[in-house]
């Protein structure tokens, strides 16, 4: 069974850093989409950062890019978001997710089945 565990977050001020881990589990999949979703009751989700396996292409949303890296750890099967230069509009909670595809159709929401349980990320001004 596929598991996605997130750790990381919490509270930072403007302009601090943070870093969200998700470790992965129980996938056996050739092809598959695996990244970060963010959400807050204001906004509607929003695909962060994401990677589409097996040809590594990486994708960030316009509002992170320069500032959030992603990266995984194949030997720990963990991914990583490092966020730099936190915005008060980077506050939401963060979500791991994971999903078998048998093409590039990462930009595709429902392709990713499998969920973690979402780490907050606060940012105060």
């Amino acid at each position: 069974q596929v598991q996605l565990m997130e750790s990381g977050g919490g509270s930072v001020q403007a302009g601090g850093s943070l870093r969200v881990s998700c470790a992965a589990s129980g996938y056996t999949w050739s092809r598959y989409c695996m990244g970060w979703f963010r959400q807050n009751p204001r906004k509607a989700r929003e695909r962060v950062a994401t990677i589409y396996h097996p040809d590594g292409t990486l994708y960030y949303a316009d509002s992170v890019k320069g500032r959030f890296t992603f990266s995984r750890d194949n030997s720990t099967n963990t991914l990583y978001l490092q966020m730099n230069s936190l915005k008060p509009e980077d506050t939401a909670m963060y979500y791991c997710a994971a999903g078998e595809t048998n093409g590039y159709y990462c930009y595709i929401t429902t392709v990713y089945n499998y969920w973690g349980q979402g780490t907050q990320v606060t940012v105060s001004s």
